[in-house]
C-alpha cells in the first residue's frame, strides 16, 4: 500500500512539473508565425552628436526608417518590444494583467483584422517605409538576443508596424475612457459637450496618452508680429517622459528628399512632429466628439440584435488572453463581440456597440509621411486632405511666413435629429455612419491679423486673440467641437495681447510661464479653499494664510508655492473632465497632513518638493498642473515625500526662419536620448538644461553636424 500511495504522490508530482513547464513554455509556441519583410541590403549611416541625438542619413527613404528602427532600438529596445507586443496582443504575456487588457482591447477592436483588409491599399512607398522599419528592429533583435525578452516575438513585418498605428490611434481621443466606463458599467464620458454631473468614469490601461491629463502648448508667430521678421514655431508637447508614448528625438535625411528635424513615438518609421527646410508643425490634444455608443437591442439568449426591424447575428468570438504571472503563462478565456455598428462591451446594464472616428482605417500611415515630406503650405494641406489622422491639432508655420492652425479631426458625418451626446438606439441603421466630413469642413486658422496662434488644449474659437477668431457659427453642432478654456490658454492669450512684438526671449517667457490666470476653475477652487471652516485646526488656518498671500506663480520663489501644487492638481484634473471640484477641505487637510509629514513645514521650497528624477539625477523643477510651464503628474517617493514627475513639459522645440528662408532649431528633453540604458552617458545629461529652462542646438545640416559628430556608424 505504502509503495502504492509513494507511486502515486510520485506521479502527481511529474505531473505539476509537466504542467508548470508547459505553462512557462507554451505561450511562444502558439503564437502566429510571422513572415519577414524581403531580405534586402539598406544604405544608412547613423551619426550620434554630442548629446546622443541620432542623425540617419539614408540613400532611399527605406533606407532612413531602417536607421531610425535601428538607432531608436540602440536607445530603448525595451519599449520597442512592448509596442511590438501589443500589436500581436501579446502583452499580456510580457507584462501581466495590464498588458492583458491591452491585448483584450486589441481583440475587440479588431485591429489585425483592419491591417488584413486595409494594408494592401497604401501606396507602395509606405509599405516600404514600414517593412524596412520592421528590418531595422529585426536586425538590432538578432545582433543582441540577451535583450529580446518575449521569445518568438521577432521577426516583425510592415503589418506588425502599421497594427501598432492601428491599435494606439484612438486612444489619443479618448476611447480608452469609454472602453473602461463600459466594461465596468459606469457613466460614458462625453467629450466636445458640456461639463459632466455625473460619477467618476472608469479607464482601461492606457496605451496612448494618459487620460484626463491630455496636453500641450503651441505656438506660431508671423514675421508680422516679430521683431526681427522671424516666423517662429514652439513645440512643446506634454508626455509621459517613458513609456510608447515618450518622445524620441531624430533628424532624418535621405536622397529622395526626405529632410526633417523632430520626434517620433515608439513603433513610428517616422518623425510625428518637427520641422523639414521649408515649413514645420507641432501638435496639441484636441476633445471633439469623435465616438458614439449605441445601445443594442437583444433577444432573450443575447445571440441576435434587431436592426431596422430585422434580427441579425450578434458576431461573437472566443479569445485566449495570455497573462504572465511569476514564470507562468496562463491562459484566460473571453469573448469578444461584434455587431454592424463595432465592437461590442456586455454588461449588467446591457449590450453596448462602439462607432469611433477613423475605425477599420489605416490612412494616418500615409498623411504622417507625405506631411514630412510637404515642401509648401499647399503641398501640406494637400497631404492633411488625406484624413488619415482621426484627431489632433496641427499648428503650423512655414519660411514663406503663413501660420495656421487646424482643428483636424475625422468628424462623423451625422444624421441631424439625433441625441448625439447621449447613448443611441441601436437598432436604428440611418445612425450607424458611414462617412466623415471632407476636409474642407474641418476648422482651418489661417494667418490671422494678431500675428500669433496658440493652442493650449482648448477650444479652437480661440486661438488668436480677440477679433481674430474662428466663428463658432459657422460649425455644425452635430461635429461636438470643444467649448472649454484652460489655464494655459487663458494665459498664453493674456501674455501675447501684452507682449507687442515679440522676439525669441518674449517668445520663451511665455512658453515658460508659471502662472494661474484668476478666473474660471482656479478662482472658484482658491474660494473654496479659503472657505473652509479651520474648527480650531491652527494648520488649517496657517495653510489659509499662505494660499492668501500666494501670488498665483509656481516658480519656486512665492511663498506657498509647493502648498499651492498639491492644490492645483485635483482641480485641474477635475475641471479638465468636466466634473465638479474636488473636496476642497479633504484636499487641503491631505495636503497639510503631506508637508507636515515630511517636510515638517507647509512652506517648503517648492524645488525642494518637486523633482525631476532618473537615475542618479535628482534636480528642483517648477511649474505645475496646467501651467505653461508643465509638471502635470508625479509620483510621490513614500520615503520622503518628493514627487517626480513623469508627465508634463516633454520635447520641446524652437523653429525659426528668417526673412530669407534660412532655418534653425534648438530643442531640450527632461532626459536624454537613451532614457531606458542607465549606462549610457546621454541617460540623462539633458536634465540639468531641462531644468533651468534651457535648450540645445538641433544640427540639422550635415555641415552644422559633422563639428559635433561623437560617433559614426553603419548598422
Amino acid at each position: 500500500m505504502l509503495r502504492i500511495v509513494k507511486r502515486l504522490v510520485i506521479g502527481l508530482v511529474v505531473l505539476i512539473l509537466i504542467a508548470a513547464i508547459a505553462l512557462a513554455i507554451w505561450e511562444p509556441l502558439v503564437a502566429e508565425e510571422v513572415k519577414a519583410p524581403s531580405a534586402r541590403a539598406y544604405d544608412v549611416e547613423i551619426v550620434r552628436d554630442d548629446f546622443g541625438v541620432p542623425h540617419i542619413f539614408g540613400k532611399t527613404d527605406p533606407d532612413v526608417s531602417y536607421g531610425i528602427a535601428y538607432a531608436h532600438a540602440e536607445d530603448d529596445f525595451s519599449t520597442l518590444q512592448e509596442v511590438a507586443a501589443m500589436t500581436r496582443a501579446r502583452m499580456g504575456a510580457l507584462s501581466g494583467q495590464d498588458g492583458a487588457k491591452i491585448d483584450f482591447a486589441a481583440h475587440l477592436l479588431d485591429i489585425r483584422g483592419t491591417v488584413d483588409r486595409k494594408y494592401g491599399a497604401l501606396p507602395a512607398d509606405v509599405r516600404a517605409l514600414l517593412d524596412a522599419y520592421a528590418a531595422g528592429l529585426n536586425h538590432y533583435a538578432d545582433k543582441h538576443p540577451d535583450e529580446v525578452r518575449l521569445s518568438g516575438l521577432f521577426p516583425l513585418n510592415g503589418q506588425d508596424i502599421a497594427a501598432g498605428f492601428a491599435l494606439r490611434s484612438p486612444f489619443f481621443f479618448g476611447l480608452d475612457s469609454v472602453l473602461g466606463a463600459l466594461v465596468e458599467g459606469k457613466d460614458l464620458p462625453i467629450e466636445g459637450g458640456p461639463r459632466l454631473t455625473g460619477r467618476e468614469t472608469a479607464r482601461v490601461t492606457p496605451i496612448g496618452p494618459e487620460p484626463d491629463m491630455n496636453g500641450s502648448n503651441a505656438f506660431a508667430v508671423a514675421p508680422t508680429r516679430s521683431t526681427d521678421n522671424v516666423t517662429r514655431l514652439v513645440s512643446n508637447s506634454h508626455q509621459p517622459w517613458r513609456g510608447g508614448v515618450a518622445w524620441y528625438e531624430l533628424v532624418v535625411h535621405s536622397e529622395d528628399g526626405w529632410d526633417f528635424a523632430g520626434a517620433t513615438f515608439p513603433g513610428s518609421p517616422y518623425p510625428f512632429l518637427g520641422h523639414n527646410k521649408t515649413l514645420g508643425w507641432t501638435n496639441t490634444v484636441n476633445r471633439p466628439d469623435l465616438i458614439d455608443v449605441y445601445k443594442l437591442v437583444l433577444n432573450e439568449d443575447r445571440t441576435q440584435y434587431r436592426l431596422d426591424g430585422e434580427w441579425r447575428d450578434l458576431e461573437a468570438k472566443q479569445i485566449w488572453l495570455k497573462v504572465r504571472m511569476g514564470p507562468f503563462t496562463l491562459p484566460y478565456p473571453q469573448t469578444i463581440y461584434r455587431s454592424a455598428h463595432g465592437p461590442v462591451i456586455m454588461n449588467a446594464k446591457g449590450a453596448f456597440a462602439i462607432r469611433y472616428a477613423g475605425i477599420d482605417d489605416l490612412k494616418m500611415l500615409e498623411q504622417y509621411f507625405r506631411i514630412n515630406k510637404a515642401r509648401n503650405f499647399n503641398e501640406w494641406k494637400a497631404a492633411m486632405a488625406i484624413q488619415g489622422v482621426p484627431a489632433t491639432n496641427f499648428i503650423y508655420a512655414d519660411a514663406a511666413g503663413n501660420i495656421a492652425m487646424s482643428y483636424n479631426a475625422l468628424f462623423p458625418d451625422r444624421k441631424p435629429g439625433a441625441n448625439w451626446r447621449g447613448v443611441l438606439p441601436g437598432d436604428r441603421g440611418d445612425l450607424i455612419w458611414k462617412a466623415h466630413l471632407p476636409w474642407d469642413k474641418v476648422p482651418l486658422l489661417v494667418n490671422p491679423a494678431s500675428g500669433y496662434i496658440m493652442n493650449a488644449n482648448n477650444t479652437p474659437y480661440v486661438a488668436a486673440g480677440p477679433g481674430d477668431e474662428l466663428d463658432s457659427a459657422s460649425f455644425s453642432p452635430l461635429m461636438g467641437i470643444e467649448t472649454d478654456m484652460t489655464n494655459r490658454a487663458r494665459q498664453a492669450i493674456k501674455l501675447f495681447e501684452a507682449a507687442g512684438q515679440i522676439d525669441a526671449a518674449t517668445l520663451e517667457r511665455i512658453k515658460y510661464d508659471v502662472g494661474y490666470d484668476k478666473s474660471d476653475y482656479a478662482t472658484q477652487w482658491m474660494a473654496q479653499l479659503l472657505a473652509v471652516k479651520p474648527d480650531g485646526d491652527e494648520k488649517v488656518s496657517e495653510a489659509q494664510a499662505l494660499l492668501r498671500a500666494w501670488d498665483w506663480q509656481l516658480d519656486g520663489k512665492g511663498k506657498g508655492d509647493a502648498l499651492a501644487l498639491m492644490l492645483m492638481r485635483p482641480a485641474m484634473r477635475q475641471s479638465y473632465r468636466r466634473l465638479p471640484l474636488p473636496d476642497a477641505r479633504e484636499e487641503l487637510t491631505g495636503a497639510i497632513a503631506h508637508l507636515s509629514k515630511h517636510f515638517g513645514s507647509l512652506d517648503p521650497r517648492l524645488g525642494t518638493v518637486l523633482r525631476l528624477r532618473q537615475g542618479d539625477v535628482d534636480l528642483p523643477m517648477d511649474g505645475g498642473s496646467d501651467t505653461l510651464r508643465a509638471a502635470t503628474l508625479w509620483d510621490v517617493d513614500e520615503k520622503d515625500g518628493r514627487f517626480a514627475v513623469r508627465h508634463g513639459d516633454s520635447f520641446i522645440q524652437f523653429v525659426e526662419w528668417t526673412a530669407d528662408g534660412a532655418v534653425s532649431s534648438r530643442s531640450i528633453q527632461p532626459f536624454g536620448a537613451a532614457t531606458t540604458r542607465p549606462d549610457n552617458p546621454h541617460y540623462a545629461d539633458q536634465a540639468r538644461l531641462f531644468v533651468e529652462h534651457k535648450t540645445k542646438p538641433v544640427y540639422f545640416t550635415r555641415e552644422q553636424l559633422m563639428p559635433h559628430a561623437k560617433r559614426r556608424y553603419r548598422p
